[in-house]
């Protein structure tokens, strides 16, 4: 079943808010009309009743009543609706203005003053029975007032025969009114409908401009927006991913190739064919481990890096590495120090691998003579493993993508070098990350620093 679209929902939405309203209040008042019509006829009644009560009772004998006749017409006589009644105890009729009329016999008998009403063929009666009591009888009057509404009722009929009509068109009306201020509200969101629909790889740049949007759709178009951003980003750097993977694998598909001409140019002894094997070999090294690099990464973004859960002491994992990294600080007279100390619990091998790729970093770009320091600190949970050299700053807008795969500071350095593809960080951020933990660069007074927090052994064992 085809759902309905969302202006032809608010359209229904607003004809029933207004239909609703609109018969709320025409019922009321329709309500209170007739209640205050009642309340005015139950008032002239009343008022003709006493007066009339106030002249029987006055009288000293029945045989008088002819003597009061005149006042009771003058008094009854002026309002051209009302029909009277004066009954004796005996029930004969006295007193008839303008003329004798049926009443029920239930309505002869009441005499609490109520208001009652009756209805005779297509008139409608509404009165009063009351009693007067006169000297010398004894049994009282009984005293009949009744107004003729018949057409105050069919005014009442007219009027609700008109408002349902009324209240059906209004509810057609409001319905047309509805879409239309639906569908001009609802513009924004077919924009950034249309734009959706027009993305594609080329079209990323553009933006839904905030001008025409109204106050409540903003931020969802800055949201939007924001992801054509992200997008845009992201597709910027696949691009150049895929492009980074070309470079890197052309250096020693390239080598691999011009090696292997050389060597089939012409007749060579074996020597010569054993130097180009194990040439060959390097630049086959150099392929698997960043296919290996490229693979873990993969599995790294599908979360399907498994580690082991084994109690790790910080310090015994950098002094091994210093140890085997010294050499070549030693050559350059490059000093290596480790101070603190912290445990956590994770994959030995994984955080060798990550703790040992920011110390190759570093030493790479550490200049002669200078110190690296690797300080190991507990902070509450956590333990914090930083590795600071010096050398030249790095610019705050390339800290967040040192971690990104193949991305460098310089620009102009697209092939990298036998021993750098431009995947150690990616891959020390991974290893951090399936470790529950987080990692970031700070540069700053010529110093750089690789921050890495993870939880401590107890608080990760709990």
């Amino acid at each position: 079943m085809k759902r309905m679209s969302l202006t032809t929902r608010m359209s229904l939405m607003f004809m029933l808010a207004v239909t609703a309203v609109l018969t709320v209040a025409g019922l009321s008042f329709n309500n209170l009309s007739r209640h205050h019509f009642k309340m005015l006829d139950q008032q002239a009644l009343n008022e003709k009743l006493h007066s009339t009560q106030r002249i029987l009772t006055g009288l000293n004998s029945i045989d008088q009543f002819s003597d009061v006749k005149p006042e009771l017409e003058a008094l009854l006589g002026a309002h051209r609706d009302l029909t009277a009644l004066i009954i004796d105890g005996d029930g004969k009729l006295l007193f008839a203005d303008p003329g004798p009329i049926v009443v029920p016999e239930d309505f002869r008998t009441i005499t609490n003053s109520n208001v009652w009403e009756w209805r005779d063929q297509e008139q409608i009666f509404r009165g009063v029975t009351a009693q007067a009591i006169v000297t010398g009888q004894d049994k009282p009057l009984t005293v009949i007032l009744i107004f003729d509404v018949t057409q105050h009722m069919a005014f009442f009929e007219t009027l609700e025969r008109w408002f349902w009509i009324g209240l059906v068109i209004s509810a057609l009306v409001s319905a047309a009114l509805g879409w239309m201020v639906a569908r001009s509200g609802l513009r924004p969101i077919r924009l950034v409908t249309q734009v959706a629909a027009s993305m594609s790889a080329k079209s990323l740049k553009e933006r839904i401009p905030l001008g025409p949007v109204p106050q409540e759709l903003q931020q969802m178009v800055l949201s939007f927006n924001a992801m054509l951003s992200r997008l845009d980003d992201a597709f910027v750097r696949l691009s150049n991913f895929s492009a980074d993977i070309a470079h890197e694998l052309r250096t020693p598909v390239s080598n691999l190739m011009t090696h292997t001409e050389v060597v089939l140019s012409r007749k060579r002894n074996i020597e010569d064919y054993e130097d180009n094997l194990y040439s060959n070999l390097d630049d086959l090294k150099r392929m698997g481990r960043m296919i290996d690099d490229m693979l873990f990464l993969a599995k790294s973004d599908n979360g399907l890096i498994t580690h082991e859960n084994k109690p790790i002491d910080l310090v015994a994992v950098v002094e091994k590495l210093l140890e085997y990294y010294r050499l070549l600080a030693d050559e350059r007279g490059i000093d290596l120090k480790v101070t603190g100390r912290g445990s956590v619990r994770g994959d030995v091998l994984m955080l060798d691998r990550a703790i040992s790729n920011l110390l190759s970093n570093a030493l790479r770009y550490t200049p002669e003579g200078k110190r690296i320091t690797v300080d190991i600190r507990q902070k509450g949970t956590s333990i914090s493993v930083s590795v600071e050299n010096p050398g030249e700053p790095i610019a705050p807008e390339h800290l967040e993508k040192l971690f990104d795969r193949f991305y460098r500071v310089d620009p102009a350095r697209r092939e990298g070098s036998p021993s750098n593809a431009g995947l150690g960080l990616s891959i020390t951020r991974s290893i951090i990350e399936a470790h529950d933990g987080k990692i970031w660069c700070t540069s700053l007074n010529g110093k750089t620093a690789f921050h890495i927090e993870l939880p401590c052994a107890d608080a990760r064992k709990a």
